[in-house]
């Protein structure tokens, strides 16, 4: 059963999903950009909340979280620092997608000692890319607009330190790569793991959205390695 929530952090309201036994492993999902918690509904919540105490947030300006109208990666990674902290969450293993991998090994890296295992699932490196300028949808969205064109400029154009925090993660690492029909670079992908100690790569050739087309193939990748990784931690 998934229960919808929500937590005050620095002023802006961030809303999530948690599932799982209240004692189990906390693990935290972080979704791409334009999509929220529900984008894992379908299959990677039930499959991880059977050994996981599973937390799927909303980042700002996505879905039922504030669209406040200040936006960055940076925020996006205090947000997250700060749900863990008024949540009481030490430690978590962590997954990302896309936009939200971005912010994911950015948090990893500033703050090793809170993500024990990470997985990133199709994630650019912080290599600056062609930009481009994205085109409103029509109708009623989920996400906030000017959140899109804030964060597009940041993945088009990131920060250089970007690159050289990655070799300050300490976490077991597994970067799962959509191959070919992905339009994320894989020689990208690839030199995201080189960068990580101890990352490694894994690719599903399914294209970006990994999880949704191949979700068996996802969640076996994922739960094996973070079993794996478990039982590897050097205070075992």
């Amino acid at each position: 059963m998934v229960d919808l929530r929500s937590v005050d952090v620095g002023g802006i309201r961030l809303a999530y999903e948690v599932s799982g036994r209240s004692d189990a492993p906390s693990l935290l999902l972080l979704h791409a950009l334009g999509e929220d918690a529900t984008d894992w509904e379908a299959v990677v919540i039930p499959g991880l909340a059977r050994s996981r105490r599973v937390y799927a947030l909303d980042l700002r300006g996505h879905g039922r979280s504030d669209w406040p109208g200040d936006y960055s990666l940076e925020l996006m990674q205090a947000d997250v620092l700060g749900f863990l902290d008024v949540l009481g969450l030490d430690t978590v293993d962590l997954i990302g997608h896309s936009m939200g991998g971005v912010v994911a090994y950015l948090l990893a890296a500033d703050h090793p000692q809170r993500v024990s295992r990470l997985v990133l699932e199709d994630v650019p490196a912080p290599r600056p890319r062609e930009r481009t300028i994205p085109v409103k949808p029509d109708g009623d969205l989920s996400f906030d607009w000017e959140m899109v064109s804030a964060i597009r400029k940041q993945i088009d154009v990131p920060d250089p330190r970007w690159l050289h925090r990655l070799s300050g993660i300490t976490a077991e690492t597994l970067v799962v790569a959509g191959g070919p029909r992905s339009h994320v670079p894989q020689d990208g992908i690839a030199e995201l793991a080189r960068r990580i100690p101890g990352g490694r790569v894994v690719t599903i050739p399914v294209g970006h959205l990994i999880h949704r087309a191949a979700p068996e193939a996802f969640m076996k990748t994922v739960s094996e390695f973070l079993l794996v990784a478990e039982d590897i931690r050097p205070d075992r």
